[in-house]
């Protein structure tokens, strides 16, 4: 297996910071060499140094997609950090449903990785709002970095293991079996996810509306503090008043620096 130079990491490491916020640190070295070993054999590279240029030369942006997708890791479950889900459902949906006239829910799942945490948004939605539903637009954007997880995402497809521990008619009434250990996101509820690709280091957020709640969970772990104060107040500014934001339970905000306003751990609004 190729060894990286400290020179090869730092320039590596500096690229993907600048561009993407993620923070490589010394002690990811291996990981990096490891996932990426498999990439430099198969372009017959000799060193990271001919593969770090062959990603920034690269004008399709295959090389750079690949080389994200490679280092991001992107660990979630259905479910993961439940109370997040236990208070959207019996705090925050009851009084986004007194207080939006114009029945136009906006919720961003930031981060989405494979999917499992806007499908479960939405399957917690469609049960709140059971028959009203039909009076609102409640899709909810859900975006990431990586194009490997957006794909696996808007296909759906989970293993039984994977969704073992939802509630049981949740799985007979959101999911269709394919074969014995897969089943399928049903397509009332895969239809209100947007799936987009989307680098949460851009200087300015594309969005017309702001959002009525944000989930931007383990996303900032990987950011150093300039960078996750950066995006802390684009996050704001991208939400509406009397908004939410949910950040992962290992996270925190600084509340001295943040304007929104501390709700619970790991929760914050914006007043």
């Amino acid at each position: 297996m190729l060894k990286i130079t400290d020179q090869e990491f730092r320039k590596l490491a500096d690229y993907i910071k600048s561009n993407y916020g993620i923070c490589l640190k010394e002690e990811k070295r291996s990981l990096v060499t490891g996932r990426l070993h498999n990439v430099l054999a198969q372009k017959n590279m000799n060193s990271f140094s001919e593969y770090f240029d062959y990603v920034i030369s690269d004008k399709t942006g295959d090389a750079v997609v690949t080389l994200i997708d490679k280092i991001t890791t992107n660990h979630t479950f259905f479910m993961r950090e439940a109370a997040h889900f236990f208070y959207f459902r019996d705090k925050v949906l009851p009084y986004l449903l007194s207080t939006v006239r114009d029945k136009d829910l906006r919720i961003w799942s930031a981060g989405c990785s494979s999917g499992e945490e806007p499908y479960t948004l939405a399957m917690i939605i469609d049960e709140f709002f059971g028959k009203e539903k039909t009076w609102w637009d409640t899709k909810i954007l859900a975006t990431d970095i990586s194009s490997k997880v957006l794909k696996d995402a808007s296909e759906g497809i989970y293993s039984s293991e994977a969704i073992a521990t939802l509630p049981s008619h949740w799985k007979l009434n959101y999911f269709k079996r394919l074969d014995s250990d897969r089943s399928v996101i049903v397509e009332k509820i895969k239809n209100e996810v947007i799936y987009r690709k989307f680098n949460l280091m851009e200087r300015v957020f594309p969005f017309k509306k702001k959002f009525h709640v944000i989930f931007c969970r383990n996303v900032m772990i990987y950011f150093d503090e300039k960078e996750k104060s950066e995006l802390v107040n684009k996050l704001y500014d991208m939400t509406d008043y009397g908004g939410y934001l949910f950040i992962g339970h290992s996270e925190s905000l600084n509340r001295e620096q943040t304007r929104y306003k501390y709700v619970m751990p790991s929760v914050y609004r914006k007043d």
